[in-house]
């Protein structure tokens, strides 16, 4: 199954690649009846990508390449402990005050909540601080553990699993980011230590290296 899908107007140029390559950009927008520079975005995507290749003053080829297939083994083979960022963390007893001044101190959009060890107990993000913000919470005062979601309604990532697994999850959840965990065990109970985070700028950088690297 092909991971990128391409618009109808991107699998027509390809088409006319094919049959007329070598082709200019210009040669290709007359035969669409659209002009080169509405045109341009896609032609771009396209030799980004690899399906086409671009050769200046001789125009358009097809490469023949399967980038979707290749790209989607790039992405399987991604996992998440070589892409995964630092996390930020506090514990239970941190006050709301100091959770928010330290989410923008740090320029992210949540915060994982730790007891001693680096055991995660809790996860809360800005739309947490805002909602109890609003509602008038004294925030000098409150611990963030009174406001966290806590464990086990928390979405988790391992380090084993790859960059394609954070995205759905970041997707089907609607969070911005994951934390990265590992397995421990503590008195018969399982319990899960934060050793990083997936987040949506962290799946970005990632996607554009990928792109870069085809």
């Amino acid at each position: 199954m092909s991971f990128i899908k391409l618009t109808d107007r991107q699998e027509k140029i390809i088409d006319i690649v094919k049959e007329g390559q070598p082709i200019t950009g210009e040669d290709i927008a007359g035969k669409l009846d659209l002009t080169r520079a509405t045109l341009r975005p896609d032609l771009s995507i396209l030799t980004m990508i690899g399906v086409l290749e671009a050769r200046p003053k001789v125009g358009y080829f097809y490469s023949g390449k399967q980038m979707e297939d290749d790209f989607s083994e790039k992405i399987k083979e991604l996992k998440i402990s070589e892409i995964k960022s630092v996390p930020v963390v506090v514990s239970e007893e941190t006050t709301v005050y100091d959770a928010i001044v330290n989410m923008f101190l740090e320029n992210v959009g949540s915060i994982y909540v730790v007891s001693e060890g680096g055991i995660l107990v809790g996860v809360v993000s800005r739309k947490d601080f805002l909602k109890n913000t609003i509602g008038g919470l004294d925030i000098n005062k409150i611990p963030v553990g009174m406001i966290m979601t806590r464990m086990p309604n928390i979405v988790t990532v391992f380090p084993e699993e790859n960059l394609l697994d954070a995205a759905v999850k970041i997707i089907d959840h609607e969070i911005d980011s994951v934390p990265v965990v590992e397995e421990v065990q503590q008195e018969e109970i399982k319990q899960y230590r934060v050793i990083g985070k997936i987040s949506k700028t962290t799946i970005a950088r990632a996607f554009v290296e990928l792109f870069k690297n085809i």
